[in-house]
């Protein structure tokens, strides 16, 4: 077989057992990899408790991974998740997709729970399950330095052990399985870290196909200006966004009651690349690097966490916004959440925490003590705990990103129609709103939005599974990635047989959520955003959503889909009836 190993590992914490099962090709075929097979192996577990030690935690690489595919050595992470309650995935970049690959795993299941804090090492050879009761309680540095002699490493910090509803999961050279809280339940599991390492290699059925794929997707990556470009991302990283959204006037400020902050400048990508000696830095590789670090090896922050610890909080210092990032990484939280969770705690008090403040208060989170024990349930939770329940900035109980849907309608409807909750990376339709790639369109309509946003969801979908970056669709298309899987696996994909994958992929998911009682009225942005305007500054005022057009386009949007008016399956058989 090319491209794919065909093989899972099922590991089983209560017995501490490990076996190897063979997956079934049509399988791979149908659900590429990732995101897509983890879904498709989550079919007889969704409805399950995230805690219950029934509950896989799975593992996935994609059928380029192992190759020279550029942005292909990630892996997606799938269960359910504490936070939101809603089917779930998370992918990530570096060594130990790779890695997990070469030891000849497409996917990993993990389940059960062990009796004692563990960590388990896979190779070529088998597994091992390793007591580590002395790792117990280390942040992620002290853990991965401890067992990477033996490979690269994945670990949770205290967050996870402590079951923070938005713990993450860490690999070892600083990428993160960032949000909905997948961490905890590796922690629920007594689970500190997992090692791999391998020496499998990962045929390829046409090489001549390949390297033609190859170049033309290099080629379109450098002539990128978002990717290559003199202001873009490989440049400055994602911060290069900061000004971009200001310029928008749609930077989440103060708990998304303002939509411009007029010292962001002191947190932008060209700001921190002056003020750290910021360097290139990347997943394993990549040849983008979008990351940055300081000479020093430092990870610095991306737009997410200087826009949410920075503007969201009303903070403009720098070095306490790195600071609050080195503490969600050592700590093991996702910083989003985090920083959302602190900015509603804020307003609720009617006084944000000071940017001195904020490292005490994200560790008291991890180790939920104090007023963490609150903070560490996330924004949901703790605004309808304060009786406040509006002031959450949330979509299915995640919390928004930094990017205000008054300044960009495609966006509102992605955050409601998103699976995992409010999330930015679903549709993505900052793409064609604010980047203008690979069209642009009228950030302030929304028409044919619905549709816009379903193709983008299927597209996306495909992307996750493969798995592969977002970021090289700034450049490139599925038709050279298309081309490159056809290459590797010597299966024939088109760009639409991609997107038919991504439409099931993303109509499974909605099925489970569905199953577990989610609908139309979880598919609801909050209610600020249709009822206040943006404050903006300069005598700019970003006006209110409209709630009409917004409920109409998402009738758009079901029927699309082919749901019901509630955004469900009048089938109930529809997941049966998948591959």
């Amino acid at each position: 077989m090319h491209g794919w190993t065909g093989t899972l590992l099922r590991v089983d914490l209560t017995e501490g057992t490990a076996r190897r099962e063979e997956i079934p090709r049509q399988l791979l075929e149908e659900y590429l990899g990732g995101r897509g097979l983890g879904v498709r192996l989550m079919r007889g577990s969704f409805r399950l408790d995230p805690f219950d030690p029934a509950m896989p935690l799975i593992f996935a690489v994609g059928p380029l991974c192992g190759t020279p595919a550029p942005t292909a050595a990630r892996l997606s992470v799938v269960s359910r998740s504490p936070l939101t309650g809603t089917i779930y995935d998370c992918s990530a970049g570096g060594r130990f997709a790779w890695r997990l690959k070469a030891a000849g795993v497409d996917a990993l299941v993990v389940t059960g729970r062990s009796p004692a804090p563990v960590a388990v090492a896979i190779h070529p050879g088998g597994v091992e399950f390793l007591a580590c009761p002395e790792l117990w309680g280390s942040p992620v540095p002290a853990t991965v330095a401890a067992l990477n002699a033996r490979g690269s490493v994945a670990a949770i910090g205290p967050a996870g052990e402590n079951g923070v509803l938005f713990a993450n999961i860490m690999m070892g050279e600083g990428n993160s399985v960032g949000r909905g809280g997948l961490g905890a339940v590796m922690g629920s599991k007594n689970l500190k870290a997992l090692v791999v390492n391998g020496n499998q290699r990962t045929g390829i059925a046409d090489p001549d196909l390949f390297d033609k794929a190859r170049a033309d997707v290099m080629r379109l990556f450098k002539a990128s200006p978002v990717t290559f470009g003199a202001l873009g991302i490989a440049e400055f990283g994602t911060p290069v966004l900061v000004d971009l959204m200001a310029q928008r006037r749609m930077a989440p400020t103060e708990n998304f009651r303002k939509t411009f902050f007029e010292r962001s400048g002191n947190y932008s990508g060209p700001a921190i690349k002056a003020a750290c000696r910021a360097k290139k830095d990347g997943c394993y590789g990549c040849p983008i690097q979008c990351k940055k670090s300081t000479p020093e090896g430092e990870h610095l922050p991306e737009y997410e966490t200087v826009s949410h610890f920075g503007a969201l909080n009303n903070v403009d210092d720098l070095a306490a916004i790195i600071k609050s990032n080195n503490v969600c990484n050592d700590l093991g939280l996702d910083t989003i959440t985090a920083a959302a969770t602190l900015s509603a705690w804020g307003e609720i008090r009617g006084r944000f925490p000071l940017a001195g403040e904020i490292p005490r208060l994200l560790e008291d989170m991890a180790l939920v003590r104090g007023e963490g024990e609150l903070l560490a349930k996330g924004s949901r939770r703790l605004a309808e705990r304060l009786g406040r329940p509006e002031l959450s900035m949330s979509v299915k109980s995640l919390e928004l990103p930094a990017y205000d849907p008054r300044g960009a309608y495609g966006m509102a409807l992605a955050y409601a129609t998103s699976a995992r909750g409010g999330c930015h990376l679903r549709a993505y339709p900052i793409a064609h709103e604010i980047l203008r790639k690979p069209v642009p369109t009228d950030r302030f309509s929304f028409s044919g939005k619905a549709r816009i946003i379903a193709i983008a969801e299927d597209t996306n979908a495909a992307v996750d599974s493969l798995v592969a970056c977002k970021f090289s669709f700034f450049g490139a298309s599925l038709e050279e990635y298309a081309e490159l899987l056809s290459a590797v696996t010597g299966v024939e994909y088109s760009p639409q047989r991609l997107k038919e994958i991504g439409r099931r992929i993303v109509l499974t998911e909605r099925f489970y959520n569905c199953a577990n009682g989610f609908s139309r009225r979880d598919d609801v942005l909050p209610e600020r955003f249709f009822s206040e305007p943006g404050s903006s500054g300069d005598g700019i005022r970003i006006p209110p959503i409209d709630r009409q057009r917004f409920e109409e386009e998402l009738d758009k949007y079901y029927r699309i889909r082919g749901l019901n008016g509630d955004g469900c399956f009048d089938d109930a058989d529809f997941a049966d009836k998948q591959p």
